[in-house]
């Protein structure tokens, strides 16, 4: 009795409604996916998506919380229950727009935003069962708006204000999509020669289509922003130059592209990559469709991916779908020190990645003709934890071995080019070349200038980049207005 009264008080405090008896609570619904042995012969989308159904019974299980605790969970200020509202309703079409409200690029938030670290950690329901399946209604109330035709929002009169955006990765497009419909003249600066930033060179086809990808820039654009690829800053004009041809505000979201490596013996042998040589060659240059499009990559029977974040798994992923017989994760610390997410790690484990745990090489072997052949290693234990909160590694003395490889993939974190940095004195830069700027509005040493992403706070999340461009969007209005003044 005592069990039913608290799940009883905790739906009534959440809706805010008396409730008779106890509240059925339906089963989370599963996501389908394509099975592995099937998935890992092509670059399909894994996730298959809700159908309706799924979609209506998943919304149903929302308890609607007054004080709405998943949206405080969520960086970018989605109003959650709003939205899982409308699809209670079956009005799929309004839950979008409720989301976008908020949330410019709900489609790939829904499908690689960690949700379970976020909105549901906080859910209601998920104190007693699993929490509501946010990630997946969103997903899915935006690929229902493109199927049926995306509504362009009014917007207001230009100001005929001129703002630049460096980068077109999640931060970058997040501000451009704001300050446009404030009213902002805004025109992007994308390096390579297709716009989305690591949405596109980073990450896999599997995980997020490209068609995806395009479709939430070409909304962007309806809304009035301008992006021009190919357009490299620091070479074909620095931010200076920029603020010097009218621009008034500049924000530089160029990301963490910049590899970073163990400086061990042999990494300069063939058959090493980084994973964002690895990956841009792979998803942006679709060398897994050679010789069609003529961008080759070797991948050798055996693999073995340096790192344990979501970039291990996706370069993992990808090594087995162009062919690779046997494709190993080497990580230093356990599996439940794994940065990546859960669900990216069990699906690489489905797909027959094997995980070779507390281990690490200490060089790379070479053949006579320069090509990798073995790497040797070494084993672990743990110790305390460390300044991240996980368990250090610590070295076992005398356990040296070896492992035969043919490729080697580091993806071991990224941090920034230093371009941007170098072309421009007055920024400030910090630890690892981030640049400095203000966690509470964006603003760097500079004035008129703004960062976010991962370019200020290192390699980490998609959705941590697009709330990062939020708060920038808000101070550059404000900056832009009068209303704030910046250092």
């Amino acid at each position: 009795m005592a069990e039913e009264s608290t799940e009883n008080e905790m739906a009534e405090e959440s809706t805010g409604k008396e409730r008779k008896g106890r509240k059925e609570v339906v089963a989370r619904n599963a996501m389908p996916t394509q099975e592995p042995q099937v998935r890992v012969c092509n670059f399909n989308e894994v996730a298959t998506g809700y159908t309706w159904e799924q979609a209506l019974s998943e919304a149903g299980r929302c308890l609607q919380c007054k004080k709405k605790p998943c949206s405080n969970g969520c960086p970018v200020g989605v109003d959650i229950p709003g939205f899982i509202e409308f699809m209670q309703k079956g009005d799929f079409l309004g839950a979008a727009k409720k989301i976008k409200e908020s949330n410019n690029l709900p489609a790939i938030c829904g499908r690689v935003c960690p949700q379970e670290g976020q909105c549901e950690k906080l859910c209601t329901l998920g104190k007693k069962h699993e929490p509501v399946a946010v990630g997946r209604l969103e997903r899915f109330a935006a690929d229902f708006e493109r199927r049926a035709g995306t509504e362009i929002p009014a917007l207001p009169e230009s100001l005929n204000k001129k703002v630049a955006v460096v980068g077109s990765g999640p931060s970058g497009l997040t501000v451009a999509a704001d300050l446009t419909r404030m009213g902002y003249r805004v025109t992007v600066f994308e390096a390579l020669h297709m716009p989305g930033g690591v949405l596109v060179y980073g990450i896999p086809e599997f995980r997020l289509p490209k068609e995806i990808v395009r479709a939430e820039i070409d909304y962007i654009k309806q809304l009035g922003a301008e992006v021009l690829v190919d357009s490299v800053i620091g070479k074909i004009q620095s931010v200076d130059e920029l603020l010097a041809d009218g621009f008034e505000a500049v924000y530089i979201g160029s990301g963490a592209g910049l590899p970073t490596f163990m400086n061990i013996p042999g990494e300069n042998l063939s058959g090493v990559y980084s994973a964002n040589e690895f990956l841009t060659r792979t998803n942006l240059m679709k060398a897994y469709l050679f010789p069609d499009y003529d961008t080759p990559i070797k991948v050798g029977n055996r693999v073995a991916v340096m790192g344990g974040g979501n970039v291990a798994m996706d370069s993992a992923r990808c090594s087995l779908r162009l062919g690779a017989a046997e494709v190993h994760i080497v990580y230093r610390r356990s599996e439940h020190e794994m940065p990546a997410r859960r669900e990216e790690v069990e699906h690489a484990i489905e797909e027959g990645v094997q995980l070779d745990l507390l281990c690490s090489p200490i060089r790379i072997i070479g053949d006579k003709d320069g090509w990798v052949e073995a790497m040797e290693c070494v084993r672990y234990e743990l110790g305390e934890p460390d300044a991240s909160g996980r368990r250090s590694p610590i070295q076992i003395k005398g356990s040296e071995f070896i492992m035969p490889m043919d490729t080697v993939i580091m993806a071991i974190g990224n941090s920034p080019n230093p371009l941007i940095a170098q072309t421009t004195p007055d920024l400030k830069t910090g630890r690892h070349g981030v640049l400095v700027a203000d966690p509470e509005t964006g603003a760097t040493t500079k004035k008129g200038v703004y960062a976010g992403g991962d370019i200020v706070t290192g390699a980490a999340t998609v959705i941590s980049a697009m709330g990062a461009g939020k708060i920038a969007a808000a101070s550059i209005d404000r900056y832009l207005r009068g209303t704030e003044q910046q250092a």
